[in-house]
């Protein structure tokens, strides 16, 4: 499923290392994941608290799910852009989408999700207010814009 890629979404400028391929020359799918990391920790600071300073107001948010629908190999020295939004924070979770172009085309696709946790007790906890208001609403279906 293509995902639409809402206005607000942030967008994250990526150039691939040599260091990310394979022997096949492409990037290494497992790598994807730390592409969507790198764009959750820029939506995060682009929506208020970064994960560090959330960290320090008792909250965590680590991945309970993720997801990677791969379309097209990314190669060395391509630049990327990683898009992330918030789609959806209800109760003690949230989903957050990413979309993976090279020069406009849809490379990867993608959500994780998280559990929002008491950083001391590891108990579930609210997704903060601040943060639920964040989500953006996506089609999930038609073309990349």
């Amino acid at each position: 499923m293509v995902p639409d890629i809402p206005a607000a979404a942030v967008r994250t400028p990526y150039r691939v290392p040599y260091a990310d391929t394979d022997m096949m020359g492409v990037v290494y799918y497992g790598n994807y994941l730390t592409l969507f990391e790198r764009s959750r920790n820029e939506l995060m600071r682009a929506l208020g608290p970064t994960y560090a300073q959330m960290e320090e107001g008792g909250l965590m948010l680590p991945v309970v799910e993720a997801h990677v629908d791969y379309r097209a190999p990314a190669r060395y020295d391509d630049e990327l852009e990683i898009a992330a939004w918030l789609a959806e924070a209800h109760g003690v979770r949230c989903k957050v989408r990413c979309a993976v172009l090279r020069g406009g085309e849809l490379l990867a696709s993608g959500w994780t999700v998280h559990a929002c946790v008491d950083a001391k007790t590891r108990r579930p906890a609210r997704i903060p207010a601040w943060l639920a208001a964040c989500v953006v609403a996506d089609g999930g279906g038609a073309a990349p814009r």
